[in-house]
């Protein structure tokens, strides 16, 4: 094995530990634990694809439906107690099995939160009279939560909900500015954790709706291949251009950005084997690793799996995703534009070349047809399955759906039969290349990953579905693209029905479910505990006081308070990660802004 390849297969690796210890946990527990946890996670997964789906209410007469006030408490004791059992509480901490410590922490944060479940009645009952073991069970729940942050997504989270907490409790010592005559404990414990004002607010509400959903569909398609589809395909593209790799790096992360709105994900999907391929032709491991950190952020903006940031936004400003989605269009493609850019400049300087093409005997014009058919195949493919059925719900009514169904199963079949006749894409084939793959065979490879994306945008923008179920719809198409599709090309290939093959598609699709509750841990944690933050500026009235502050600062300009905004938001940044980031800012400025505004005869 060359040491290129060592190289790149270290690279992974690391990546793939990076991505354990900050997005899924850092603990790998063998045996019988580790079966558990995953198991934890795959009833996360199984749990939140039944509350999204039309069964609870098909089934109404025999299984009673929940409501916000069952589904947002069992959502967070999912992530809260799988941080516990994923995420070390120190570095010492054993990362091969779970201390006895950590069990209690978990047992006893799912005995807090679920209190609100089984108490559900009572404590409706006595809305604002909570009883001694209300307060209690709140605040060693609000204690672990922090505890559970802490684990999941370091201290500046926490710092910021701590802050906000002695602010609630001792406003009055605060500056005159915000000073406030602060709150008991049994007032604050009680907006916080049994109202939905605080904990279990907005974050939560849209992270259950929503963004699981979403990261879980992300997930699936990664386990399945599409990610090491769309970074071969990505070289092919542009890998043969000065600094080719670098540029391959950012428009795969664009493409990855397409199914998953987690930037570390994106970081580890592309990067893995984008980073080696650029230091191969020149780029230094810093520029290499600055490229590919900087293209997998900006994939939280491309449409349509955007970033959990997104959903809340459709909760809190009220705006329609398929409108998200439209606004976030134009700055997603300024920003990979620019970072092709930066990255050519990179590279003629540095006297950088790209990969060889690959020749195989070909003639200048037959490539050029071959990428030419190839690439108005593509545009053909996405025009017919994002747009091809908007006239139909005129015509067809109710009918639509199937139909729509029938069709995207004809579809489905056809292009796994025209990937069949291709190699199927590995990480071995990334990790060795050496030349720039060809165009059409590598987009023919896997081009049926493109249809569950087609399903999203056609019930976003056709059904008009709400996100959560145009998420489950999607999510349900994925599950079956990921049991079959290794099973499917074995059959096109005239090798019957390979059962080695559809157990190897059981196996992604265990991964899938698995992997994308995991990942969901730190970002359900996130916008818990960034309810404090909220629930504190709805308890102190901080937001009225933030106006007149703003107000002061700005001499009432409405670009210096944008500036103002955007310069807090990029303080935060630096420990925050974006969701919690948005939560937070948008809670103190969002209202300040549209207030000031208003007064100025703006409207916002």
């Amino acid at each position: 094995m060359s040491n290129e390849t060592t190289e790149s297969k270290s690279a992974r690796q690391a990546a793939e530990d990076l991505v354990a210890a900050v997005d899924t946990g850092a603990r790998n527990v063998p045996g019988m634990v580790g079966l558990g946890i995953a198991l934890g996670a795959l009833a996360w997964s199984l749990f939140q694809l039944w509350i999204a789906s039309p069964l609870p209410y098909m089934l109404a007469d025999f299984i009673p439906l929940m409501n916000n006030t069952q589904t947002r408490p069992i959502h967070l004791c999912f992530a809260v107690v799988l941080a516990f059992l994923s995420y070390p509480a120190l570095k010492s901490s054993p990362r091969r099995s779970v201390p006895i410590t950590d069990w209690l922490f978990a047992i006893a944060a799912s005995v807090c939160i679920l209190y609100l479940v089984v108490e559900a009645d009572e404590l409706a009952g006595r809305m604002g009279i909570p009883t001694t073991a209300d307060i209690t069970t709140a605040g060693i729940g609000l204690v672990l939560l922090l505890e559970a942050t802490r684990r999941s997504l370091g201290v500046p989270l926490m710092a910021v909900a701590l802050v906000f907490l002695a602010y609630i409790f001792f406003g009055q010592f605060g500056p005159d500015i915000i000073a406030w005559k602060g709150a008991s404990f049994q007032k604050a414990m009680s907006h916080l954790w049994i109202t939905q004002e605080g904990v279990f607010g907005i974050g939560v509400g849209v992270s259950t709706s929503f963004i699981f959903l979403f990261v879980l569909f992300g997930a699936l398609m990664d386990k399945s291949g599409a990610g090491i589809y769309l970074t071969k395909l990505s070289i092919a593209l542009v890998g043969h251009m000065r600094g080719g790799p670098a540029k391959a790096s950012v428009v795969s992360s664009a493409m990855t950005g397409l199914i998953s709105g987690s930037s570390l994900a994106n970081v580890v999907t592309t990067g893995a084997f984008t980073i080696p391929l650029m230091k191969r032709t020149g780029f230094p491991a810093e520029k290499a690793g600055a490229v590919e950190v900087a293209s997998s952020t900006n994939g939280q903006l491309t449409p349509p799996v955007m970033g959990a940031a997104a959903f809340i936004m459709i909760e809190r400003v009220g705006i329609d995703l398929v409108e998200i989605m439209k606004h976030a269009f134009l700055p997603a493609i300024i920003s990979y534009i620019a970072l092709v850019y930066i990255v050519h400049l990179e590279a003629v300087k540095a006297g950088m070349v790209g990969l060889p093409r690959s020749s195989k005997g070909r003639t200048i014009l037959a490539k050029i047809f071959s990428t030419a058919t190839a690439l108005v195949g593509f545009l053909v493919l996405m025009a017919i399955t994002y747009f091809g059925f908007a006239w139909t719900k005129d015509v067809l009514g109710d009918a639509t759906i199937y139909i729509a169904s029938a069709v995207l199963l004809i579809a489905y079949a056809f292009l796994l039969k025209l990937g069949a006749a291709y190699e199927d894409g590995r990480p071995e084939d990334l990790e060795e290349m050496t030349e720039c793959p060809e165009m059409r065979p590598t987009l023919m490879s896997g081009l049926y990953f493109l249809l569950p994306i087609g399903v999203l945008v056609w019930c976003l923008i056709v059904e008009r579905f709400s996100p959560g179920l145009a998420a489950f719809w999607t999510s349900v198409v994925m599950l079956v693209v990921a049991l079959t599709h290794k099973a499917g090309k074995a059959f096109f290939r005239g090798e019957g029905i390979d059962l080695a093959a559809l157990g190897m598609g059981r196996g992604e699709l265990y991964d899938g479910l698995v992997s994308g509750a995991r990942n969901m841990v730190p970002i359900g944690v996130a916008v818990a505990v960034a309810g404090i933050v909220v629930g504190g500026v709805t308890l102190t009235g901080l937001g009225q006081k933030m106006t007149e502050f703003v107000e002061f600062i700005s001499a009432g300009n409405l670009m210096l308070m944008l500036l103002f905004t955007a310069f807090i938001c990029l303080i935060l940044g630096l420990g925050l990660p974006t969701t919690a980031n948005y939560i937070v800012v948008s809670s103190l400025m969002a209202p300040v802004i549209v207030t000031l505004s208003a007064q100025s005869g703006v409207i916002l």
